[in-house]
C-alpha cells in the first residue's frame, strides 16, 4: 500500500508532524510503501482562477505543485496533517488543496476516468484550544480535498489543547492511536473511524 503523507505545518518538529511520524511508521511497519511530503518546503502559488483546467485537466502553474500532482494520484491512502490556524487548516495546506481544482475540473467538468475506489484520506490535526468548533473548518475543506482526489475520508484524529512544541508527546494515548491507524491502513485495511481527543 502506497501511504502519502501530506505535512502541512510550517513548524519543524512540531506537534502535527509528531503525530504524522507515529501513523507513518506504524504503516510502514505493517509493510506499507511510506512517503512524507512537506509542504513548507515547496513553492506552491495560490490558485489564480485561470480555469485552463476546465478546458485541459491540467493546471498551467509551472511550480512544485506538479510534482505533487502524480504522487496524489499514485497513493491507496492520503494522510493531510495540518495545525489548526485561526480555526481553518494552514496557508500551505490550503494552497495546495485550492490547486488540486485541476482534478476535480477532470472528473466533474470533463468526467474523465480517475482512480479511486479503494483509495483512503485521513485528516490528523491538532489545536491550541479546546473551542467545541475548532476542527469544523479544517474538516470541511479536507472533506472537498479528498473528494476532488477521489479518495473517502475514511478517518480523523483530532487533537484539541496541545500548543507548545513537542506537548503531544505527553499525549502517549494520541501517537498509539496514530500508529494502530498507520498498521492498518498499511495492511490496506478499509478503515472508518473518528477520535478526537479529549472528546467533547
Amino acid at each position: 500500500m502506497k501511504v502519502l503523507g501530506i505535512w502541512g505545518s510550517p513548524r519543524v518538529g512540531g506537534n502535527t508532524e509528531v503525530l504524522l511520524d507515529a501513523l507513518l511508521r506504524g504503516a510502514q511497519e505493517a509493510g506499507g510503501e511510506v512517503e512524507k511530503v512537506a509542504l513548507r518546503k515547496l513553492k506552491i502559488s495560490p490558485c489564480l482562477e485561470i480555469y485552463k483546467c476546465f478546458e485541459t485537466g491540467e493546471c498551467p502553474i509551472k511550480d512544485d505543485m506538479l510534482t505533487l500532482y502524480p504522487k496524489l494520484l499514485a497513493a491507496d491512502v492520503v494522510v493531510l496533517a495540518s495545525p489548526i490556524f485561526f480555526y481553518g487548516l494552514t496557508a500551505q495546506a490550503k494552497a495546495m488543496i485550492d490547486r488540486t481544482q485541476a482534478f476535480w475540473a477532470r472528473r466533474y467538468v470533463l468526467k474523465q476516468e480517475f482512480p479511486g475506489g479503494h483509495r483512503q484520506g485521513v485528516l490528523l490535526s491538532t489545536a491550541a484550544t479546546k473551542g467545541k468548533h475548532v476542527f469544523v473548518g479544517a474538516r470541511l475543506a479536507t472533506y472537498y480535498f479528498f473528494d476532488a482526489i477521489n479518495v473517502r475520508y475514511a478517518a480523523e484524529i483530532l487533537v484539541r489543547e496541545v500548543d507548545e512544541k513537542g506537548a503531544i508527546l505527553g499525549r502517549p494515548e494520541v501517537l498509539a492511536e496514530a500508529e494502530a491507524l498507520g498498521r492498518r491502513l498499511g495492511r490496506g485495511e478499509q478503515v472508518g473511524q473518528v477520535k478526537v481527543f479529549p472528546v467533547v
